[in-house]
């Protein structure tokens, strides 16, 4: 059997629907590439484990949290690090931490509880001074923000005023080797394009080169479709590469990552709610309600454009999850069990993100799920980590990494007014 096959061949191969391979691509189950003649290309091995897993042949678990061994002496920098998704994953993969940063009270507190000997600092960043630190590493996950001013040179001083700026500020009085940014795939578009253009310009003005890519957490051992834009930059007098982590050939459903999960606090749905989503199957949403229940679950909504799927939705055992929000009962993105009518409840949303069991969060219920919710999946951040330290030692792994396209400093030189 050839390993890649176009759709049409793949069906009658596998005595499948083409549209039923098309809509598993569209659900981020498998990736096709294209063909010289630019036609879908789909591995015939991923299909087969896809078939095997939805027809209940699937055997095995492949869901487990990645851990390293082996460590180093690489030691990073965390700004913004919340509950600690990245945090878990840069040290299970082998980085060790000096210094973390968190303005929320309870996510801190989640951090110094589950590791009491890592140097935690809450409050505001803009009064921490980094002068004197060393670290090989700065990371970040800066909230997403317009930058207000016209006719700059787009440089360190215009962006100030921003979160993205303390973390240059950071990487401006630390001087690492390497810079990692992390956030929504949003921000590629964010006020059309322009804020991700000028981030990368200031890494680029103070001595970095960069790339970046969007990274699906799903094809990086992660039950869950959860995109995440990453940028990374290395010093230029350094001379090191960039590496992002090469996505795998498989996924790991909802029902492999709850398999024996410790039961924990959740919310709960108000009775009538309740009633309604128990007529929703496992993977659908409110169109498979009757008409009637449509119009008095969805309200105006119903009457409006859009295809409205995250609202009562009910999530699929053999698929990974949709993306974790902040809250998983959501009106417009419900996350209901795929077999109970309620909630995913808090040590489920940490699985799904796979955070450890022995992880705990402190706070209320709700603190805890935003805490999670905002996370970045502790494997994705493992994967990362370990091309960080690739990209240290200047050792390429073909089989888990790729090798990065730089941004050109000249696509930077025409002046863009920020309104």
């Amino acid at each position: 059997m050839n390993t890649y096959s176009t759709v049409l061949e793949a069906a009658e191969t596998l005595t499948l629907s083409p549209d039923t391979i098309r809509r598993w691509e569209k659900k981020g189950l498998i990736k096709a590439k294209r063909s010289e003649l630019n036609y879908r290309l789909f591995d015939m091995n991923e299909l087969i484990r896809v078939q095997n897993k939805i027809s209940g042949k699937h055997v095995g678990n492949n869901y487990k949290i990645l851990k390293n061994a082996k460590k180093t002496n690489y030691k990073v920098i965390e700004l913004f690090a919340g509950a600690g998704g990245t945090a878990i994953g840069f040290d299970n993969a082998g980085l060790k931490h000096t210094l973390l940063t968190d303005w929320d009270k309870n996510a801190v507190e989640t951090l110094k509880t589950n590791r009491p000997k890592w140097n935690v600092i809450q409050g505001d960043i803009r009064e921490i001074n980094f002068k004197g630190i060393k670290a090989d590493v700065v990371e970040g996950g800066f909230p997403c923000q317009t930058f207000s001013f016209a006719g700059k040179k787009l440089g360190f001083e215009d962006v100030r005023g921003t979160m993205f700026f303390e973390l240059a500020r950071c990487v401006k009085e630390v001087r690492p080797k390497v810079v990692m940014g992390e956030n929504v795939r949003g921000l590629l578009k964010h006020d059309n394009g322009k804020t991700l253009k000028v981030i990368l310009n200031v890494l680029i003005e103070l001595g970095y080169n960069v790339a970046f890519k969007v990274l699906r957490a799903q094809y990086f051992d992660v039950p869950q479709k959860r995109e995440r834009l990453i940028i990374l930059a290395v010093r230029k007098d350094l001379n090191l590469p960039i590496f992002f982590p090469k996505e795998k050939d498989y996924t790991i459903s909802i029902r492999e990552a709850l398999e024996n999960c410790p039961d924990s606090i959740g919310q709960e749905y108000p009775k009538r709610k309740k009633e309604i989503l128990k007529l929703v199957p496992p993977g659908g949403y409110w169109r498979d309600l009757p008409l009637e229940l449509q119009k008095e679950y969805m309200m105006s909504s119903f009457y409006m454009g859009g295809g409205k799927t995250g609202m009562a939705r009910r999530l699929s055992w053999d698929e990974p999850s949709l993306t974790l929000t902040c809250a998983p009962a959501q009106k417009q993105t419900e996350r209901c069990h795929p077999e109970e009518t309620r909630p995913l409840k808090v040590r489920e949303y940490a699985r799904i993100q796979t955070f450890p069991d022995d992880w705990n969060f402190s706070g209320s219920t709700c603190s805890q799920y935003k805490q999670i919710g905002n996370a970045v999946p502790t494997n994705l951040a493992y994967h990362i980590g370990r091309c960080i330290i690739g990209m240290l030692n200047k050792k390429f792994d073909p089989k888990t990494m790729e090798k990065a396209t730089l941004v050109e400093p000249n696509f930077f030189k025409e002046q863009v007014s920020l309104l």
